[in-house]
């Protein structure tokens, strides 16, 4: 172990690692204009994260479009004669484009002040959106030899890591409303929490595993790669903010901005660190 000849090219670009943080940010957004018509302490975040949720919807959908060779074959993501419905990407396009559906009619029914539809749309589209971090967690946990992707636990840390980012988004989103801050803090500080111990799971599991997984622990914790995963996503993007969060400053508007920055941070460390950290393994022989 340890003698290797490069010879594959990463299959999975760093675009990739973007799309997975713009769309979970929209995804909750998303969940979090829809809780305005059932809390009043989120009203004021209606159409302000509903829209930047539509936006980063957009710049998602235009990644994905951006990386293909042709780019014009994403209208076979609308041609079922085209879809294979057992692969996730396929259901991760069907996904993206009702969620964009149901986005747009959302938009429609709250300009026309019509609120028992705006209410139906937002619980739909929340069950839609909740299905993009869960498929892009799938994308990765079906590759079989892939050590960190292959694991149930990927699905679930990308829901977590979608709602801790979207949250921080959120915050800035919030006017300096105590009340709403307050709850934009809980959500931040339990998914930021479960993120960490998630975590550790993953990189104990890693480290103890075969050799190609004990190789992919340690370009994932050593070099430039280890300062991006262990230095800011897991210590100054997850285990910093938490803990910031815990503290008596954590509870006040400069600690709860100062948190949620950091959780972007390292949210956006993380997509990339999981997405590109197990690839390289396979780039060597």
């Amino acid at each position: 172990m340890g003698d290797y000849t490069i010879f594959f090219t990463i299959a999975w670009p760093s675009t990739y690692a973007l799309y997975f943080f713009v769309i979970g940010i929209s995804a909750a957004l998303y969940f979090l204009s829809a809780l305005s018509w059932f809390r009043e302490e989120f009203k004021v975040l209606r159409t302000s994260s509903f829209y930047l949720s539509f936006a980063l919807m957009v710049v998602g959908g235009l990644l994905l479009i951006g990386d293909l060779s042709q780019p014009l074959r994403f209208l076979n993501i609308m041609n079922p004669v085209y879809l294979n419905f057992t692969s996730p990407l396929a259901w991760g396009s069907i996904i993206l484009v009702l969620f964009g559906a149901v986005s747009v009619g959302y938009f429609l029914m709250m300009r026309k002040n019509n609120e028992g539809a705006s209410r139906k749309l937002a619980v739909l589209g929340s069950f839609i959106a909740l299905g993009l971090p869960i498929y892009t967690g799938f994308d990765l946990a079906v590759h079989q030899h892939r050590p960190i992707w292959n694991t149930p636990l990927m699905p679930v840390l990308f829901v977590a890591l979608s709602l801790v980012s979207g949250a921080a988004v959120a915050s800035f989103l919030a006017k300096g409303e105590s009340r709403l801050l307050a709850n934009l803090r809980q959500i931040m500080l339990w998914s930021g929490a479960a993120v960490g111990v998630m975590l550790v799971s993953l990189l104990v599991t890693t480290a103890y595993g075969g050799s190609a997984s004990e190789l992919t622990y340690m370009f994932m914790t050593h070099g430039s790669l280890g300062m991006v995963f262990i230095g800011l996503g897991v210590l100054l993007g997850t285990a910093v903010p938490v803990a910031l969060l815990l503290a008596p400053m954590g509870r006040q508007q400069t600690g709860i901005f100062a948190a949620a920055a950091l959780l972007l941070i390292g949210g956006m460390a993380l997509r990339y660190s999981i997405l590109v950290g197990p690839q390289i393994v396979q780039t060597y022989f």
